[in-house]
């Protein structure tokens, strides 16, 4: 049961471990086996991931979303190269820096676009006004693309393939921070072939710990023929980087119940329902503003402060976002939220409204 007093909607971070993980880490956790990823969990786990993706692969747990994003970008570009990225990318705004110290000082370009998704026409404009091949700048290498984005939004096949398209008529390559990429599968109802690979996509940060995981990502290299010296390079970057588990039977056995039998979309359709569900109950609501779109299980709101003030004294978690008086808040829906636990939101929301 859940304490009453201490509902979150502050983040999927703040859910616990679903409990098909936590059998899954208590039915690998007897006996003995090679460490490293040298085991037959972590090459099941791989095998999995070729399923879903519809193609061949290579997947590498890690334990964060940040390591999974910055190992990933750091053999996607050279020190002196460039990754561009929406202003509002989690790389920009979260990750104190990891991606520049990662990269060996890879910058960071930002790219401006509505409801958090760079626009192609502001791709095109930044890359021709690269100076590639300049000595004097940096050079173009990478474009980084969030899925779900920090607004909540989703980017479709048709956009991901307009972007990516972009990048390889400029010689970049593609990396997608897919930390709640489960989310926006379950919310198109497309195959991740299609939301990644299909549309351009070279290398993904999935996501797991957001979902029901314990503390897992993985990073999944797409075409593994044509990136083995990146993959190659990868393996060492890992290690260097303190994420080459010597027990990684535990993150592995996470990663491949996960995918087993669909858990990962059950488990992140409930989130996106209950968003659904919290977006509705907000939007008959006089005094409230819903900031961006509601596509997944992320949203932006605006309330009144006095409605701010009462849902914290009930016990609701969330974040203010900015100067307290603004009224703006994210509300995140996790694996686990009930529909209870939305109503009891909403019906504070609706006693305190004007």
């Amino acid at each position: 049961m859940k304490n009453r007093n201490t509902i979150s909607f502050a983040s999927d971070n703040s859910a616990p471990v679903c409990p098909e993980l936590m059998e899954a880490l208590a039915r690998v956790n007897s006996g003995a086996t090679f460490g490293y990823g040298n085991d037959d969990h972590t090459r099941q786990m791989e095998e999995r991931f070729k399923d879903l993706f519809q193609c061949d692969l290579r997947a590498f747990p890690v334990a964060t979303g940040t390591a999974a994003n910055v190992l990933a970008l750091s053999v996607l570009t050279p020190p002196y190269g460039s990754v561009y990225c929406h202003r509002q990318a989690h790389i920009e705004m979260d990750e104190c820096g990891a991606p520049e110290f990662y990269t060996n000082g890879a910058k960071l370009v930002l790219l401006d676009g509505e409801d958090g998704k760079i626009a192609p026409t502001d791709l095109v404009a930044a890359l021709s006004a690269s100076g590639a091949g300049v000595v004097h700048h940096v050079q173009p290498a990478a474009l980084s693309l969030t899925q779900v984005t920090e607004c909540g939004t989703l980017y479709t096949p048709d956009e991901i393939a307009s972007l990516t398209d972009i990048a390889r008529s400029h010689g970049l390559s593609v990396h997608m921070d897919g930390a709640r990429f489960a989310n926006a599968a379950a919310a198109m109802g497309v195959s991740p072939a299609d939301l990644t690979w299909r549309s351009g996509v070279d290398v993904l940060s999935f996501g797991a710990t957001k979902n029901g995981a314990m503390a897992v990502e993985a990073v999944v290299f797409f075409n593994p023929e044509e990136q083995a010296a990146r993959i190659k390079d990868f393996e060492f970057r890992r290690k260097r980087g303190a994420h080459l588990f010597s027990k990684m039977r535990y993150l592995s056995a996470q990663l491949d119940r996960h995918l087993e039998g669909d858990l990962w979309l059950r488990l992140a359709g409930n989130a996106n329902a209950m968003a659904a569900r919290l977006k509705d109950g907000l939007s008959s609501c006089p005094d409230v503003a819903l900031l961006y779109p509601v596509e997944a299980n992320i949203l932006f709101a605006r309330l009144p402060e006095a409605t701010i003030d009462r849902l914290e004294t009930e016990g609701f978690l969330f974040y203010v976002m900015g100067a307290r008086q603004n009224g703006q808040v994210r509300l995140v829906t996790s694996w686990n939220t009930t529909a209870d636990e939305v109503d009891a939101f909403l019906s504070i929301v609706r006693q305190t409204g004007a």
